[in-house]
């Protein structure tokens, strides 16, 4: 818990425009799991366990949005939130909201960016256009109602996977791996990764600009809020809180009798 704590005081300190930057790289980096999806329904069709092993695909952008450190919202936005919740305050509360924002905005500007390429530029054959449409589609036919509840459970599994972090050493990337990949197979809702897909959508003429927000944007970002921000941090702070404040009073009053013997040994 503090080690995530101080990792969310340094983000929420950090300049606005460093974050956008670092957010729209973390952007470009999540098409590599619409990319990989793709090419392995591609390449593995008819196989055994197609499934299992095209969902494998869906770690990549994960995988190098966090080795490199770039802002994915939902990953570092979890861990604002427990310096918000020790020290509450609108200071704090605003500053969470800014990060949360530069964040979000980046990280659709890259995917939006990257959609854009995978459809104009001249990079993919078309069985392998076609499978970008089928796994977008594939998020699309989620109601609203769908898309909110899957959100959650995609939000609440990522929370987990930084919650896992400070105790995960050199086996950081197996954990992130694990955890996204469960994400997939669940066939559960991101709002960053299905940006990418719903966006190459739009590009591509299957779908209209307004759908991008509804059903998918508000009721998915809603999901991943609730189930990482809120349901996971409020419980993982709860659960220590009691502890963190009897570790305050005991500091308090070692520091008040080291106080207190200083002031005798002066008066000696």
């Amino acid at each position: 818990h503090e080690h995530i704590r101080q990792d969310g005081e340094k983000e929420l300190e950090r300049d606005a425009m460093a974050l956008l930057w670092s957010a729209i790289a973390a952007g470009r980096s999540m098409s590599a799991s619409l990319l990989a999806k793709g090419i392995f329904h591609v390449q593995l069709d008819g196989i055994p366990g197609a499934y299992v092993l095209e969902n494998l695909g869906y770690t990549f952008g994960f995988i190098i949005v966090i080795m490199a450190r770039q802002q994915l919202f939902t990953e570092n936005t979890v861990t604002v939130v427990l310096p918000v919740m020790q020290k509450p305050s609108w200071v704090n509360f605003g500053l969470m909201m800014r990060l949360w924002s530069v964040v979000l905005l980046g990280n659709l500007i890259g995917t939006a960016v990257a959609a854009w390429a995978f459809e104009y530029m001249p990079i993919f054959d078309e069985p392998t256009r076609d499978a970008f449409v089928k796994i977008g589609m594939e998020v699309m036919k989620n109601s609203p109602a769908e898309m909110f509840a899957n959100a959650i459970v995609s939000g609440w599994i990522i929370a987990t996977m930084v919650w896992m972090f400070p105790s995960a050493g050199a086996a950081k990337i197996v954990v992130i791996i694990l955890m996204t990949w469960l994400i997939a197979l669940a066939d559960t809702t991101h709002i960053v990764v299905g940006a990418v897909e719903i966006f190459y959508l739009i590009f591509n003429g299957t779908i209209h600009w307004s759908e991008f927000f509804w059903p998918f944007a508000l009721p998915t970002l809603a999901g991943n809020i609730c189930g990482g921000t809120f349901i996971f941090a409020l419980l993982s702070h709860a659960q220590i809180r009691n502890d963190m404040s009897n570790k305050r009073k005991a500091e308090a009053k070692a520091n008040a009798e080291e106080q207190k013997r200083q002031r005798k040994s002066v008066e000696k």
